[in-house]
């Protein structure tokens, strides 16, 4: 079975949507930190590392990274329906305003999951930035903060988002159809 791809965003409009989520983010959190406050960066492994790479290069306030990695997909285009940690963030949260990153927001399952276990952490606030978000798939309403866009319900490959961790470091985005 050959796998086609269709070109859907280009790299120079991911970066264009990088800039102002980016922008965004440091007038908000300008707001929000005290002298003496970094933003925690929670990065979502592995889909929003090379997304998280390029935002916060954008973001012009102290802030700090961790990592988390959520599975609920196997080996196929639809979610398992459970989610489960492969690997939980290291650094404390409480009284922290933290952003989480995330490359992509589908079902919202994990996110939802993530967001319920770091509410019960006394964190200062949750903020959810994406890349992007397909509404159109949503099972759990989780508030994204910060969005570059809004897709439809294609399965989209490219820029950390893989099938079967294939595709993952194409600079643009494509819709995968399997022949």
């Amino acid at each position: 079975m050959a796998d086609s791809l269709k070109p859907y965003l280009s790299s120079e409009k991911i970066a264009q949507l990088n800039q102002e989520l980016g922008e965004k983010i440091t007038r908000d959190y300008r707001a929000i930190l005290k002298p003496d406050e970094a933003l925690l960066v929670i990065v979502t492994l592995k889909g929003a590392m090379i997304f998280a790479s390029d935002l916060v290069r954008h973001i012009d306030v102290p802030l700090e990274i961790d990592f988390v990695r959520l599975a609920s997909y196997g080996a196929g285009t639809q979610s398992s329906g459970t989610v489960r940690f492969v690997k939980d963030i290291e650094t404390e949260v409480a009284n922290k305003h933290l952003l989480v990153l995330d490359e992509i927001v589908d079902s919202g399952r994990t996110l939802d999951f993530l967001i319920a276990r770091l509410n019960s952490q006394n964190a200062a606030s949750i903020k959810i930035g994406a890349l992007l978000s397909k509404p159109s798939r949503r099972e759990f309403e989780v508030p994204v903060d910060y969005v570059g866009m809004e897709v439809e319900d294609e399965f989209l490959v490219g820029y950390g988002l893989d099938f079967n961790e294939k595709y993952r470091q194409l600079k643009d985005i494509c819709v995968l159809s399997q022949a």
